[in-house]
């Protein structure tokens, strides 16, 4: 029997709850992991490279559409849109979407849209490798010429409208995207989103101080000091917390 990997995204437990369920009764589904924002689900993705994805529309952070912008060409991943709102079902195979489930999901709608799963993969699925990889280098452009810096010369990052601010030691360069796609392409092992406007490098982070209403503050090498919302805790920086 082939077992296909599964991964499920959705920011309610309820319904990640219930679709694990359902899909308990199907042995050849083999859920690998579970996200409840879009940049997690970027991050857990990248982790799993499954066959198929259970992925919600709205969601924080990320939209399912933005995670699916976020990975690139996933290739032989299909995916299986699961949300409660009809009106993106056009987009969703826009997006060459496999399928589109409303909740609350049956087991005859899910039973239905497992046996196109299975067809459309194949019995010889193997887990996909094409999902767009991690920054290795970032074109900036100045005034006359353009040039390319990697993550590791980025000290931290801070959004500015819809451009982002690298902060490279005493140079800083102006590129266009959003906070949450440009996440979605930094290894969370060596950065991390700390709070609605930053990003930073782990390995520039000196030490953390107490702040007030349970926040942090984050000394870089440099001297600079960011603000770490608890709302952004992530496991890259756990190993900060006292």
């Amino acid at each position: 029997m082939t077992v296909f990997r599964a991964v499920i995204a959705d920011d309610e437990p309820p319904g990640r709850r219930k679709l694990r369920r359902l899909l308990s009764f199907h042995p050849d589904i083999s859920i690998e992991g579970e996200a409840a924002t879009g940049t997690e689900a970027v991050e857990v993705m990248r982790r799993c490279r499954p066959h198929v994805l259970f992925l919600d529309v709205q969601m924080p952070g990320l939209d399912g559409f933005q995670v699916l912008e976020a990975l690139g060409d996933l290739a032989d991943t299909a995916v299986i849109f699961v949300t409660a709102y009809q009106e993106y079902a056009v987009k969703a195979f826009e997006v060459q979407a496999l399928d589109y489930l409303l909740k609350p999901v049956t087991d005859e709608r899910l039973a239905a849209v497992l046996d196109r799963l299975r067809k459309t993969l194949g019995a010889t699925s193997s887990p996909p490798e094409s999902l767009q990889p991690y920054l290795k280098r970032i074109l900036v452009r100045g005034t006359r010429v353009a040039r390319f810096v990697t993550p590791g010369e980025i000290d931290w990052i801070e959004a500015d409208r819809n451009y982002l601010v690298l902060h490279c030691g005493t140079q800083e360069h102006l590129v266009r995207a959003t906070l949450e796609a440009f996440a979605a392409r930094l290894d969370p092992a060596e950065f991390a989103r700390v709070n609605r406007s930053t990003i930073v490098n782990l390995d520039r982070v000196r030490e953390l101080q107490m702040a007030s209403h349970g926040e942090y503050r984050l000394v870089l090498a440099n001297g600079h000091e960011l603000l770490w919302s608890r709302r952004y805790v992530s496991p890259g920086l756990e190993k900060f917390l006292p």
